[in-house]
């Protein structure tokens, strides 16, 4: 496995005390500030998008970078800011850590470019960690250790894109190795409408985590492991093997993301609205991932449909059943659903409790008004989720239970 870069701003790894519980209904839980005019869409209560939206009200990769900084300097060293690695194109790759407890929690946001909710929601918790001075909040984190890498893929958030931007010949030229094998099955060598190629990150990982790309694994196939082509892939992978090697494991990890805008829910109190999040545990094929078991006995599928509920419980008593904020359901999770190259089904093989957390709408679909509300629904589930780890009740709920979640299906009024 090749060494992460660590260039550090300002690396601390001092006292801590700061958290997530009764301040973050407060100071966390409001409409987030942007850096700019607020992205113009359609307004809530509609899944219809702008024809030329704007997404200028969205941190972008610089201002991400500056306001670590500021939280990192701040916090009085609670928050630790690194650059892990760089992407493809030269942009830092940032990791924020908070918090000394032995419960790990790793969350990654917009590995997918044009997904950025979850960029706002950390850098909001991680302001609120840097500062919050309440005893409850001190003895949460007491008890987690939160690390947060708000900017997967900057890359492809510079271009409003799903993908990073990596030619295979720069992917070759990094792994000579590869230089007559056939192109990954997911390299798009013109990239999303722009004629610029890269790769779906979030097919990049692989369960061996000191993996070397072979030419005889090329291309592959979308239910295979990945190759951890793109370095920012493998500075994920790396944040995440430096932390099981210093605490032992990674207990949690969360994946943000977004899905389409005209999804309705079918069935229960919410039958027939929006539904604004959905919730997954690892995408293994049949049977819970029984074709994985014997090479990797550390699979715990009832583990992470026990934190993924954990995160519906708590979005549910925050707002209350019938809020719109409560409008959450399971992804799309049939039993043949199988993407071992996913960052999520990597790290679950690895014994990880993993959470895919969707919200409605991509990041420049809807208004400002929708847009504080995801925001601030993926701060509260990352809270509860926290909250959980620190508690112990993450092990007290039903992972069956996590199928009752409401199914969804398309509005096809809005097609």
């Amino acid at each position: 496995m090749q060494p992460h870069t660590t260039s550090t701003i300002l690396r601390s790894r001092t006292a801590m005390a700061a958290a997530v519980t009764a301040a973050l209904a407060g100071s966390i839980l409001t409409v987030p500030a942007v850096s700019a005019a607020a992205p113009v869409g359609p307004g809530e209560g509609s899944c219809k998008v702008a024809e030329d939206p704007s997404w200028s009200g969205w941190s972008n990769h610089e201002q991400v970078g500056e306001r670590l900084a500021q939280i990192e300097r701040t916090s009085g060293g609670r928050v630790d800011v690194e650059v892990v690695g760089h992407s493809s194109e030269g942009r830092a790759l940032y990791s924020a850590r908070v918090g000394t407890g032995d419960k790990v929690l790793l969350v990654t946001s917009a590995i997918h470019g044009n997904e950025r909710t979850g960029t706002e929601a950390l850098l909001n918790i991680l302001k609120h960690l840097g500062s919050a001075g309440d005893a409850q909040t001190r003895q949460i984190l007491n008890e987690v250790t939160f690390v947060a890498m708000p900017m997967t893929n900057p890359d492809g958030g510079e271009l409003n894109r799903r993908i990073n931007v990596q030619s295979w010949g720069d992917t070759v030229a990094e792994f000579p190795q590869l230089a007559d094998a056939p192109t990954a099955w997911y390299h798009r060598p013109n990239g999303d409408g722009i004629n610029l190629p890269g790769f779906d990150l979030n097919r990049d990982f692989n369960p061996d985590l000191d993996y070397v790309p072979s030419a005889a694994d090329l291309p592959g196939r979308q239910t295979d492991a990945g190759f951890f082509l793109a370095p920012e892939s493998r500075a994920v992978r790396d944040v995440y093997v430096d932390l099981r090697d210093e605490k032992g494991a990674v207990d949690a990890y969360i994946d943000l993301h977004h899905m389409g805008p005209c999804n309705r829910i079918t069935g229960g109190e919410q039958d027939g609205k929006l539904i604004n999040v959905t919730l997954d545990y690892p995408p293994l094929g049949v049977q819970d991932g029984a074709a994985y078991k014997a090479k990797w006995p550390a699979l715990d599928q009832d583990k992470s449909r026990r934190y993924a509920l954990t995160v519906a419980n708590g979005m549910t008593e925050k707002y209350g059943s019938q809020s719109k904020l409560a409008a959450i359901g399971r992804y799309l999770h049939p039993d043949e659903r199988e993407y071992a190259g996913q960052g999520r089904s990597a790290f679950a093989l690895n014994g990880t409790g993993t959470v895919l957390f969707e919200v409605r709408g991509q990041q420049d679909d809807l208004g400002q008004k929708q847009q504080g509300m995801f925001v601030q629904s993926v701060q509260t589930g990352i809270q509860s989720l926290i909250d959980g780890l620190a508690d112990g009740t993450v092990d007290q709920v039903e992972g069956d239970d996590f199928f009752d979640l409401p199914d969804y299906g398309w509005d096809t009024t809005n097609d």
